[in-house]
């Protein structure tokens, strides 16, 4: 009955990251080419990756998954903070705000288990090459990607009914560009103390044991490849190495983020921008930089 008596919040306000004119203007102009890169260099991926033949390995069939989740992932959050950030308008509805948490958690952690999934194709292909085409089919890899969208629809439900099942009456500034979990629980009417520790335990814990897997994979490969030396796993090793850079500027900042209650310390909006932004940014160039056979399939298609 108490939580009757509560005027519900209808809208939140997000803050977004700079106050200045001159910072905004500046970093919008950063934030919209970060979105057409993403865009662009993983439309050329995937287009690449389905339309020649040599490219079809178990790893660029993960990769072309991986391109598709960077732009539904840099989708949920960039276009609203170039929105805002050009019109001032920062009012989010309550109902697009529960939206945007849900896609984003349903898109990351779908991209956290994807990760992981590409570890282990990497793990496979150097320590068990002689099994590599029998565990890797196609239909395995169909339902290893399968498995991690369904993965991250169950995760994103359960933080959402988290959030949901909280009254809001107000404040309703969010300090952020975007709507997460941490900032929106800060402003329930209600004892959060359970939510905070259910959401840490939850996508806290998603985040830190994939970061361990992955880690635990490219000890066992560098084991490997300092036994047995030669070009071929040398090349597997630096596709390993910029696997890893990819996957640091995605974790670390979740773990920092999520592993933790939102009530313990105030969220830094800052850090955010590393894994919504510059992580998507980052993989298209670490993918296909480091790859011979993918800028050759790229000169091919760019000549046709």
């Amino acid at each position: 009955m108490a939580q009757d008596n509560f005027s519900r919040v209808t809208e939140f306000i997000l803050v977004g990251l700079f106050d200045t004119q001159e910072l905004q203007l500046l970093f919008f102009t950063f934030f919209l080419l970060a979105y057409a890169m993403v865009l662009l260099g993983n439309l050329l991926i995937i287009v690449t990756i389905r339309t020649d033949p040599k490219l079809s390995s178990p790893m660029y069939f993960l990769l072309c998954n991986l391109s598709f989740i960077d732009i539904c992932y840099i989708s949920v959050t960039t276009p609203r903070l170039l929105v805002a950030q050009l019109s001032g308008h920062k009012a989010i509805s309550f109902e697009n705000c529960i939206a945007q948490l849900f896609f984003l958690h349903f898109v990351g952690s779908s991209e956290m288990f994807l990760l992981t999934v590409m570890a282990f194709d990497r793990y496979t292909a150097i320590c068990r090459p002689l099994h590599y085409t029998a565990i890797m089919a196609r239909g395995a890899c169909w339902a290893l990607v399968a498995a991690c969208w369904l993965g991250g629809f169950i995760h994103s439900i359960v933080q959402t009914v988290l959030v949901l099942q909280l009254p809001f009456c107000g404040p309703s500034t969010i300090h952020s560009y975007f709507c997460d979990v941490p900032p929106v629980i800060r402003l329930a009417c209600a004892d959060t103390a359970l939510t905070e520790w259910l959401m840490a335990s939850n996508s806290g814990l998603i985040s830190l044991v994939c970061f361990l897997v992955l880690v635990a994979s490219y000890a066992l490969i560098l084991a490997k490849v300092r036994a047995h030396l030669c070009q071929g796993h040398w090349k597997a090793l630096s596709t390993c190495a910029s696997h890893v850079m990819a996957v640091t500027l995605l974790f670390m900042p979740c773990i920092f983020t999520y592993l933790r209650p939102a009530g313990t310390s105030p969220s830094n909006r800052y850090v955010c921008v590393i894994y919504t932004i510059l992580s998507p940014l980052m993989n298209p160039l670490i993918y296909t930089l480091r790859s011979s056979e993918m800028k050759e399939s790229m000169w091919r298609l760019w000549k046709r």
